[in-house]
């Protein structure tokens, strides 16, 4: 089968920011405590932070860490979490049903983030608190000394602020499981009178409102116009969230919700436009896209109430899945114009691209490996791709071309990345690149990540799923059922 993609130099999407590489850590299973943190590990630093998993951390190249919910934050006292931890109390946590010992807060967490060389994008919880709490926090993690929370924080033994600069307004506050449930109206107040507090405390700081819980919640739509039009003016960002499962082992419908998650941020954008027309704007309100991934494989499973950090959640990837992450990645890049954040949920153990034995090896999963690529390789200017292929059309409707694919000219103009993902199982796809507005592209590297199996995942003791390099040749093919990065000289 053959494809044609055709680039020009001139026809550009956008910049793509780095913080579309961005990721999540929620106080939730084994994330923080088994993950982050494992005091008495045999790689735990002075802190108590795993060593083996800040190395995976770096590697994967995560540019923005979520923290600390999800859920979570709707019920969570950030107070809770500062000061000596022999005084921090030891709680029940409502959204997951387990025992929050408060040995990690944003004093440990932000160190970390610093360990591991990534920003924070710090929740706030407009679930049980409101305005007033969320001004307090600011204050505690970014103003100088001379009022009372920035006080504390050095009384903490924090001098110096911690600088956060991107604040999410609540979490999924749409949705009915969500601890402090508002409708759209009492979202809207709130989150306005919030962000007004939070930007008189830090006006340098950017805000991301809540959007709908995901795609399919019956709040779609009027959620986000509603609260838009609350909210417009002080904020920068709207939240989506979107998980796909392989609920049904239809494979042709699993790898075409890229298609869907497309039409998703699409729809998004045009929500916040029209708010904007409305209100004669000249400000434009982008997308956060700050929770994505592939979530089925944990389904079911339960654990006992009011554990420590009991092992919920946690999804073994398989190679079916990196096909389907890859192309939510390129979705992303070819939506750059108008998605600026974006976190793969979650970072550690949790839904996640890294996992952990508890006293044990730290590994990459599966999803690991296309993230990683992107994050390396993925940054600079998207050029608008004009791909000629086949397509196949899912049981719901979709069409979908069998080449998943972006491409990008890296920020010194020397080389062009196209990211590609093949996702027919019958046929290799033989790609012809005509890239127009460059002198010369020659191919200086194919990396492919291909498996006999579609359900081959890595494990702490084997990792049959991991990229290899493949001989640059006279022509390009991608094999069935594979995930590749071609990178050019121009």
């Amino acid at each position: 089968m053959k494809a044609k993609l055709t680039v020009n130099k001139c026809f550009k999407i956008g910049e793509v920011d780095p913080r579309i590489y961005g990721s999540f850590v929620e106080h939730l299973g084994r994330a923080v405590y088994g993950g982050v943190y494992e005091p008495g590990h045999p790689t735990a630093d002075e802190m108590g932070f795993r060593g083996d998993v800040l190395e995976l951390v770096k590697k994967i190249g995560v540019t923005a860490v979520r923290y600390p919910g999800g859920n979570f934050v709707s019920g969570y006292n950030w107070e809770d979490g500062v000061g000596p931890r022999e005084l921090r109390p030891r709680k029940k946590e409502l959204a997951w049903r387990s025992t929050e010992t408060n040995e990690i807060g944003i004093d440990e967490f932000q160190a970390w983030a610093k360990k591991a060389g990534t920003d924070i994008i710090m929740a706030v919880n407009l679930g049980t608190r409101g305005p007033a709490d969320a001004q307090n926090l600011v204050e505690y993690c970014n103003a100088p000394g001379g009022s009372y929370y920035a006080d504390m924080r050095i009384k903490n033994g924090f001098e110096q602020p911690f600088g956060i600069k991107l604040w999410c307004l609540g979490n999924e506050m749409d949705g009915d499981w969500q601890i402090g449930h508002k409708t759209a109206e009492e979202y809207g107040r709130t989150a306005q009178e919030a962000a007004k507090l939070m930007k008189q405390m830090d006006p340098s700081i950017e805000l991301v409102a809540c959007g709908s819980s995901h795609y399919n919640m019956p709040t779609f739509g009027d959620w986000e116009l509603t609260v838009l039009d609350h909210v417009y003016e002080n904020v920068d960002y709207i939240s989506l969230h979107q998980y796909y499962g392989n609920h049904t082992g239809n494979t042709a419908d699993f790898l075409g919700r890229a298609e869907h998650m497309d039409a998703f941020i699409k729809s998004v954008a045009s929500l916040c436009d029209a708010v904007k027309a409305k209100k004669h704007s000249a400000k434009t309100v982008n997308l956060s896209f700050d929770e994505w991934n592939v979530w089925y494989h944990s389904n079911g499973v339960s654990y006992p109430d009011w554990t420590v950090a009991p092992p919920i959640l946690e999804d073994i990837y398989n190679f079916e899945d990196v096909l389907l992450v890859g192309s939510m990645l390129i979705t992303l890049q070819n939506n750059c114009d108008r998605v600026k954040l974006a976190c793969l949920a979650q970072l550690i153990n949790v839904i996640a691209p890294i996992m952990t034995q508890t006293g044990g090896p730290a590994w990459a999963q599966t999803i690991f490996y296309p993230f990683m690529f992107a994050s390396a390789f993925g940054r600079g200017t998207t050029l608008r791709p004009l791909v000629d292929c086949e397509s196949y059309r899912t049981t719901d409707g979709i069409d979908v071309p069998w080449l998943s694919t972006s491409a990008i000219l890296n920020e010194d103009g020397t080389e062009l990345t196209v990211f590609a993902v093949n996702r027919s199982g019958e046929e290799e796809l033989v790609l012809d690149l005509d890239a127009q507005g460059f002198e010369k592209v020659e191919l200086l590297a194919h990396t492919q990540i291909i498996a006999d199996d579609l359900n081959a995942v890595n494990t702490a003791e084997s990792s049959p799923v991991v990229p290899t390099s493949v001989e640059p040749g006279e022509t390009i093919s991608l094999k069935p059922y594979s995930w590749n990065m071609l990178r050019f000289k121009v």
